[in-house]
């Protein structure tokens, strides 16, 4: 700038000097002339702080950074190549084709969430959702929340506020963020009565616990650790069926929400949630993002009083899910309807189905589309994540780069798009179980960058 002495701390310019300049004028056309005042009154603060010497090149350059860090959405899309399948870092299921149809279509505009079109008034945000649930799994009514959590919260608040859950010992779980189980059923006003030992629970262990402050008994799904060796749990018929000789009530959070037998897809199998119903519990607790493939959201289905008692319950406003979730949960439940074309249809279930050669295929076109000698592909596993089938390890082929794998790793983050990949045994692995064939161009084009 004229008349600026560039290495004297004292003649720093005022705001009002800078945002004169072309430099700032140009600024000032791709972002709000407050935002870049803010950026260069930052920037001068900065080097008063500091002592440093005012240079104008470096003024302007550093408020088009942050600038253009600020308009950044928080939100980014990121290329999955971990091969966790249900990353809870990365957003868990990604959402069939026909639930983000679904959602585009709702945010578009207004819909008749809690209006009945028939009769002109008001009606259910929950009455699509719940015949559906119903429908796929026999129960007599459904609800929907938030989330798997808040699914368990208002369970517990509503039917054992004040008195007694009885849980074996095998399992109150941990899972991811610290959120535990006893500390939830402390939440939802209950008091735990913990059964059993850590690895063995026997029926006379549940009734023994029975007493006049008993209000359920709780079964929990063990997430994302698994027992083996010298362990006995008790048949869930059994229990259910000593619930009800006390007058209690049987709860079961069967965690991954999975509707259909996995065993079909080449994967172990996995309670679900029909066959919870039919085992007879009376409350049943689900996630929708994990193995159901749809939006977060928590799945309370069973006998239609239990409930009508957590949908009249308070905490149930507080927990309801907006339009745009109950969308994309409708559209896939919906295809669940069909279970000859599922796999196609709900991406989560396609990339657990993968198998090792049709991994290895994909891998060999993305290889084709690098420059030679960059990667090689290996042998390896992927997980399914997000507490799910957490003891199974599915074969797959991966994508070995050389060169330095932390360095990489980080630039891969940083592009556009951001790409998560794994580092094990000093080399970046890219897991192609979870990235599908439409991403393969933008992930060349990433790993060409960082290269």
């Amino acid at each position: 700038m004229p008349g600026m002495d560039a290495t004297n701390p004292r003649t720093i310019p005022a705001l009002h000097r800078l945002l004169d300049q072309p430099e700032a004028w140009a600024l000032c056309a791709q972002h709000p002339r407050a935002a870049v005042a803010a950026a260069l009154r930052a920037h001068l603060t900065a080097l008063r702080g500091q002592g440093a010497p005012f240079i104008a090149e470096h003024a302007f350059a550093a408020a088009a950074a942050a600038l253009a860090a600020a308009a950044r959405p928080g939100l980014r899309r990121v290329i999955n190549a971990t091969g966790v399948v249900l990353h809870t870092n990365l957003g868990r299921a990604p959402l069939p084709q026909a639930a983000r149809d679904a959602v585009a279509a709702e945010a578009a505009g207004y819909c008749n969430l809690e209006l009945d079109l028939e009769t002109g008034r008001r009606g259910h945000r929950h009455a699509a959702c719940s015949a559906l649930l119903s429908e796929l799994t026999g129960a007599e009514a459904a609800l929907v929340v938030n989330n798997g959590a808040a699914a368990m919260l208002l369970a517990l608040s509503a039917l054992a506020a004040g008195g007694e859950a009885v849980v074996s010992r095998g399992e109150l779980v941990e899972i991811g963020g610290g959120f535990r189980i006893p500390d939830v059923i402390r939440q939802g006003g209950a008091r735990l009565a913990e059964v059993g030992a850590t690895n063995r629970t026997r029926l006379a262990d549940y009734a023994a616990a029975i007493g006049p402050e008993t209000r359920l008994l709780l079964r929990v799904h063990q997430s994302n650790f698994s027992q083996i060796g010298f362990t006995a749990i008790v048949e869930p018929r059994a229990l259910v069926a000593l619930a009800r000789d006390r007058g209690l009530l049987s709860v079961v959070d069967l965690g991954s929400g999975a509707l259909v037998d996995l065993s079909g897809y080449g994967l172990p199998a996995e309670p679900t949630m029909g066959q919870a119903v039919a085992q007879g519990f009376d409350l049943v607790v689900a996630s929708g993002d994990k193995l159901l493939g749809g939006p977060q959201a928590g799945l309370l289905l069973g006998r239609a009083a239990v409930v009508a008692r957590l949908a009249g319950h308070p905490l149930m406003r507080a927990l309801r899910c907006d339009k745009l979730t109950l969308a994309a949960l409708e559209a896939t439940l919906r295809l669940y309807r069909d279970p000859s074309g599922l796999r196609q249809a709900v991406p989560t279930l396609d990339m657990l189905a993968a198998t090792a050669a049709e991994i290895g295929a994909r891998a060999v076109r993305l290889l084709a589309l690098l420059p030679e000698g960059m990667a090689e592909i290996v042998p390896g596993k992927s997980l399914v994540g997000g507490g799910s089938l957490p003891a199974t390890e599915l074969p797959t082929c991966l994508l070995a780069l050389h060169g330095p794998a932390e360095a990489l790793a980080k630039r891969l983050r940083l592009g556009r798009p951001a790409v998560m990949a794994r580092i094990a045994g000093g080399r970046l692995l890219l897991d192609l179980r979870t990235v599908a064939e439409a991403e393969l161009p933008d992930l060349a084009g990433a790993l060409r960058d960082a290269a």
